[in-house]
């Protein structure tokens, strides 16, 4: 397994001269880019024509990780090439949230086969729901699979994000690469680290990933109370106050879920997951130390997952939320992850608006506010 990582700026063009001759059916690019390529996607095609071979995927970000750096208005890039491991592509349209759970399932059925070992998901941030996508695909892949991945990113703005498709930035699309084979390693961990505050409140109406009453409350106007000042900026205030959320008061799994859009004449608030009527949801609010205590534990998980190997690529996928929490303390948690994983580990990633990870073990949940990390290795 060979594994070579670099960025592209627009004013110092690419930071490699040459970039690796290392093109096969075996070889998977991964691209991670600001969402202003969807107007201008030259330099994404400029990369991927070297490639012809390869599997090419990648999406749009509210920021792009290189190693320890974070980028804006960028290209972070990873090439590699497997010795034994086989790979396949998978896209299904999502041109809106109802098509998600199909799209899911249609993810599926295009990777599915006795030899898959895992799944790594690139989806739409805005037309999706991450919930649902999940549940497609859970539905229709053994659990023995390991399915990990995220939601595309436009920084704060909430305005456009793109998957590639066909090699080229295209809105409306999910993507996936699928590995196969005896020898691939694939480590994956999630973990948060936000405080709880408030009391634990009941969903009592909801449809989808819309919630519209919390104890009988216009959602909206209570989220509002909680934000004061901060209420003028939604939706990028909501990031700093995202919703844990559990089945009923027995779960001891929480998944945090955080906003997407919000509707003043309904009153409600769109979340990037699934709020099911009934369930528990509490606010939350960043705790710095534990929010970066949080990625080096994500990364101590994709250890316990896999035994790792002489050459192993991280994947993080962290969620804005996190980054405009942290502010300019972010690159701590990107640098957390690398002190933890192997020797010589190397890292790319973005910060998206939805993770996609096992909660500990077993199937795949959606995540918002984490950290999420997919470490790519091959057996000896």
């Amino acid at each position: 397994m060979e594994v070579h990582t670099f960025g592209y700026d627009r004013k110092k063009y690419w930071s490699v001269k040459n970039r690796p001759r290392i093109d096969s059916r075996r070889t998977l690019v991964l691209l991670f880019g600001s969402s202003s390529f969807l107007d201008s996607a030259d330099t994404l095609s400029e990369l991927a024509d070297d490639y012809r071979e390869a599997i090419v995927i990648g999406c749009s970000t509210a920021g792009e990780i290189l190693g320890t750096q974070i980028f804006d208005e960028s290209v972070s890039a990873a090439i590699v090439r497997f010795d034994h491991t086989d790979l396949r592509l998978a896209s299904a349209p999502v041109q809106s949230a109802d098509h998600s759970f199909s799209a899911g399932q249609e993810i599926a059925r295009q990777l599915n086969d006795s030899r898959l070992k895992g799944i790594f998901v690139l989806s739409d941030g805005l037309h999706v729901n991450g919930s649902e996508l999940v549940r497609g695909l859970n539905s229709k892949v053994s659990p023995s699979v390991v399915v990990t991945g995220g939601l595309a990113g436009d920084g704060d703005r909430f305005q456009r994000t793109w998957v590639l498709q066909d090699r080229r930035p295209q809105a409306g699309f999910v993507t996936a690469v699928g590995f196969y084979g005896d020898r691939i390693q694939i480590g994956h961990g999630s973990k948060g680290g936000w405080d709880r505050f408030g009391p634990e409140r009941c969903v009592t109406r909801s449809k989808g990933n819309i919630l519209f009453e919390l104890d009988g409350r216009p959602a909206l106007q209570l989220y509002k109370e909680y934000l004061g000042e901060r209420a003028a900026g939604l939706p990028a205030t909501g990031l700093l106050f995202p919703l844990a959320l559990r089945s009923d008061e027995s779960d001891s799994k929480s998944l945090v879920r955080t906003i997407l859009a919000v509707d003043e004449r309904e009153q409600s608030l769109t979340f990037a997951g699934d709020i099911p009527e009934g369930a528990l949801a509490q606010l939350m609010k960043a705790n710095f130390d534990r929010l970066v205590q949080g990625a080096s534990e994500a990364a101590s998980s994709t250890k316990l997952s896999t035994d790792g190997g002489p050459c192993t690529l991280a994947i993080a996928i962290s969620c804005v939320g996190r980054r405009l929490v942290l502010g300019g303390r972010t690159e701590e948690e990107i640098e957390a992850t690398l002190d933890v994983l192997p020797k010589g580990t190397r890292q790319i990633g973005f910060y998206s608006y939805g993770e996609l990870s096992p909660f500990a073990t077993g199937t795949c949940d959606l995540h918002n506010q984490t950290m999420t990390l997919t470490t790519l290795s091959e057996a000896a």
